[in-house]
């Protein structure tokens, strides 16, 4: 990957006042090519995107001075409606459910997975709509399962069929809780309160055949 284009649309920011946290969550990102740069409060973030538009930014919930939750205020007070994915050691129910009220992108507990936090970050730049600009009719399941992210398909499926946490990570080489998060997030995606409900969805959808199902789906 060519990480030579200084584009702020293709810029990852990261906003924490944990040093070590914030070295290494750069690492992670330029090693994958990405273009990072780094801040260590929010203020100093917001004087440095002045007039242009971060690609998304990576910002913690709580800070000294200027929190997370402000940052995206004023974020939204300059008209730059830059995806946000915050991460936080101390979430609680009312502060993630302001963060997507006010339009966060995702949110991730620290310490995160690192192939977790990559994939919303890929997500982001890629100008993945949130669930609800997306949501289709309701009914609608195809329409409701192409509302699902690349990651969350490669789940859904095996889901579908009936595979454990355990044997899909192994399928996807990945860990048992990065599964154990997207399964959550794919069955809220869809509405689907039960595995059956899932394996029904692919079925009607005509992704999946009856005869495909695990001979053992006792689950």
């Amino acid at each position: 990957m060519s990480g030579n284009t200084q584009s702020p649309a293709n810029t990852v920011y990261v906003v924490d006042d944990d040093a070590g946290m914030l070295e290494s969550t750069q690492w992670l990102l330029e090693s994958v090519g990405l273009e990072v740069k780094a801040y260590s409060d929010g203020r100093q973030f917001l004087d440095a995107v002045a007039g242009s538009q971060p690609g998304c930014v990576i910002l913690d919930i709580r800070m000294p001075g200027l929190g997370g939750l402000n940052v995206q205020e004023e974020l939204q007070k300059r008209d730059l409606h830059v995806p946000i994915i915050f991460i936080s050691g101390h979430a609680d129910v009312p502060i993630v459910v302001r963060a997507f009220k006010s339009g966060a992108f995702d949110f991730i507990e620290k310490p995160f997975n690192e192939q977790l936090l990559l994939d919303s970050v890929q997500q982001a730049l890629q100008g993945t709509p949130t669930a609800e600009e997306k949501r289709p009719p309701d009914g609608n399941t195809e329409a409701l399962i192409r509302t699902l992210t690349r990651r969350e398909r490669d789940v859904f499926l095996p889901l579908a069929q009936g595979y454990t946490s355990r044997e899909i990570a192994e399928q996807l080489d990945v860990s048992v809780k990065t599964i154990d998060l997207y399964r959550a997030r794919v069955m809220k995606r869809l509405g689907a309160e039960r595995l059956p409900d899932v394996t029904g969805m692919a079925i009607a959808a005509g992704l999946l055949d009856p005869v495909q199902l695990r001979d053992d789906q006792t689950a």
